[in-house]
């Protein structure tokens, strides 16, 4: 079970919203929503949690960058909202040529067929490095545990070490910090 959060700076508190991301399918899709719910392009918090596994913070200050936390990336990698946050940036990852052409392959779904010529014979995989790579060779594999801007909060009352405690029950105690607990438990 999901739940997700925008947690909105204005000048007289905070406010809190449950949101849907029923149509977020991006970190971009996320980072818009939350400057939809900015008040003066003020601070925005996205909090992410799938019960018991992991929780992400997504903070929006304006129109620069988001920042990004995840409580167990490898968690958060099996989840498809998890997969939102965990983008290529974060993972430390640089995009190849290869993933690029990859992705707008399947945008359009080019199977290499489309010219008249045969699809590999019974199905088989093609060969080449994806097919002999060593799972400890995987450099698309995703770390286990945090993974992000630890002191994403730090400003905010959530010191770095106390996010790295954070398990269960995360939103709560952030709330708690930010001093929004009572607007936060009105959406939970």
């Amino acid at each position: 079970m999901y739940f997700a959060a925008l947690l909105a700076r204005t000048e007289d508190g905070w406010e809190a919203s449950d949101t849907e991301l029923d149509d977020v399918e991006t970190l971009s899709d996320l980072t818009d929503l939350a400057r939809d719910a900015s008040v003066d392009e003020d601070t925005v918090l996205v909090y992410i949690e799938q019960e018991d596994a992991w929780f992400g913070v997504v903070r929006v200050d304006g129109e620069e960058d988001p920042r990004i936390y995840v409580s167990d990336a490898s968690a958060a990698a099996r989840s498809s909202y998890g997969e939102i946050l965990l983008t290529d940036e974060l993972l430390g990852r640089e995009p190849t040529t290869e993933d690029e052409i990859a992705a707008l392959e399947e945008l359009v779904d080019l199977d290499g067929t489309e010219d008249g010529e045969p699809e590999p014979a019974g199905g088989e995989e093609p060969s080449g490095a994806a097919a002999g790579a060593e799972p400890d060779d995987d450099p698309d594999a995703v770390p286990a545990g945090p993974i992000g801007e630890v002191g994403i909060l730090a400003d905010l009352g959530v010191s770095e070490q106390d996010l790295l405690t954070l398990r269960t029950d995360a939103l709560t105690e952030i709330a708690d910090a930010l001093g929004a607990a009572e607007v936060m438990e009105a959406v939970r």
